[in-house]
């Protein structure tokens, strides 16, 4: 595998000569036997393609691109086409006969991977005794790595976890064996289990973007943006109560200007072990229970956004992401809130998110590393004129109502959306369950990284001169 430009992988074939038919069937024993050491590479992997998102080109992306890759590493696949929506999840979580497997590998977008997602953690719990109902319950970690490959609208999480959505990259990072650890939060109603997150959990501006998009799927892909300029001339701003439980101080800040989560080893992520395996994780009662000891921090406000990030969230057109610094397995969210402000300065916020400078640098921006948290709307009762005026201008209806009584104004809370999905409740409980899963991945490399070969990076196995750079199918 050859490193190229903006973190992609290419396939690099190498050929030597030997005059000896004996000396290079030596050379291909040898160099075999010493591959069969890294038994984290997969060998049979189950692959779910999602046929209708982004483009209507995942089957094409599949068989044309990743397919003949997996053929060269001898890698064997189970593909299913869905047909429906989750499609997937349900299949996991019932009838994959997950033994057979090193991975679940999804071809699609974001929603394709989270359908993986519910199905494989809920699969997992359900065969481990454990009530996702509860939002305290220790959740067991997944046994199986999960891999994406790029074929969606919107492909967030992988290019936060690679750093590109490049299809040929992804696959070449399942092949190599790649190991990535991931947080995932849990969310609640009312001791109820909603759903899993991975990347972004938002209310306020970003919920009432994918609310009105959701409205809009005629459109298509445009549908994000007209909601995106819809919503802020609306500038709507919502009230309520957040409480969290804070990051341990050694688990770094939300503005530290350090990148650690795409080196090989991050610190802040790898403190208590890089694992957390079922038994580990049982060892961890007394420390949660001693955290519950602890007391809240409860911030009380007039918001327009409140976003939850379990990663940067880094895409082509935020390339730093919500939060740069966040990490991707260290069992903290980063809990950014956005308080009432003018549309100028809102507006300065959301152009930061499109360069380099410092977005939390603002006197209405404050962000909180957290272990979890909870928001309670604030339910108006419109008992006079002033109330339903102040109502009226929330809504963004007021410049275009004649009189005050010709508007109806019932929206008193916006909805949260979930790695894209919305959620049907507005007061919720977030917990972030640490290195809950493993994708096929390894972050984002460093500019350093990029300059080696990645057989380089396959371990003192292989006694190579440095200027040899071999691959073998």
């Amino acid at each position: 595998v050859r490193r190229t430009s903006g973190h992609q992988w290419t396939c690099s074939d190498v050929t030597f000569h030997c005059t000896s038919q004996r000396l290079c069937e030596q050379w291909i024993h040898v160099i075999n036997e010493q591959l069969s050491f890294h038994t984290n590479r997969p060998r049979s992997l189950l692959v779910y393609i999602n046929p209708y998102g982004g483009k209507r080109q995942g089957r094409r992306v599949y068989e044309q691109k990743v397919a003949p890759l997996f053929h060269r590493a001898h890698i064997s696949a189970d593909v299913i086409v869905t047909e429906r929506a989750n499609h997937a999840r349900d299949h996991l979580k019932t009838e994959a006969e997950l033994d057979k497997y090193d991975g679940v590998v999804c071809v699609g977008g974001d929603g394709m991977f989270s359908e993986i997602l519910h199905g494989l953690v809920t699969r997992t719990q359900a065969d481990s005794g454990v009530d996702q109902d509860q939002p305290d319950a220790e959740l067991v970690p997944c046994s199986l790595h999960i891999g994406i490959i790029p074929a969606g609208s919107t492909d967030c999480i992988c290019f936060a976890t690679v750093g590109t959505n490049d299809p040929v990259t992804s696959a070449l990072h399942i092949i190599v064996g790649d190991s990535q650890p991931m947080d995932v939060c849990s969310v609640h109603h009312n001791n109820s289990f909603l759903r899993y997150s991975v990347s972004l959990l938002g209310y306020g501006f970003y919920g009432d973007v994918l609310s009105d998009s959701e409205r809009n799927r005629w459109q298509g892909p445009a549908r994000y943006d007209l909601s995106g300029v819809k919503t802020f001339l609306s500038h709507n701003y919502y009230e309520g109560t957040v409480s969290f439980l804070p990051a341990e101080s050694n688990k770094g800040d939300p503005r530290d200007e350090l990148k650690l989560n795409g080196k090989p080893v991050c610190l802040v992520c790898s403190q208590q072990g890089s694992t957390l395996h079922a038994q580990k994780y049982k060892n961890l009662q007394g420390q949660e229970r001693r955290e519950k000891a602890n007391e809240l921090l409860v911030i009380h406000g007039k918001f327009l956004a409140i976003n939850a990030a379990n990663m940067s969230c880094a895409c082509p057109r935020s390339p730093k992401g919500l939060s740069p610094s966040a990490h991707l397995a260290d069992g903290n969210t980063d809990l950014i809130l956005v308080r009432k402000c003018s549309r100028l300065d809102f507006f300065r916020h959301l152009l930061r998110h499109t360069n380099k400078d410092d977005q939390f640098d603002h006197s209405f921006v404050e962000v909180h590393r957290v272990r979890r948290f909870r928001f309670q709307p604030r339910h108006h009762e419109l008992a006079s004129l002033e109330d339903l005026s102040e109502g009226l201008k929330k809504s963004g209806f007021s410049p275009i109502c004649v009189t005050q009584t010709t508007c109806n104004y019932s929206t008193t809370h916006s909805s949260w959306t979930c790695d894209g999905e919305i959620l049907p409740h507005a007061d919720i409980q977030v917990s972030v369950h640490r290195q809950l899963i493993r994708l096929f991945a390894r972050g984002i490399e460093e500019e350093q990284q990029q300059q080696r070969s990645v057989f380089e990076d396959l371990g003192p196995h292989l006694a190579l001169e440095p200027s040899l750079h071999w691959t073998v199918d």
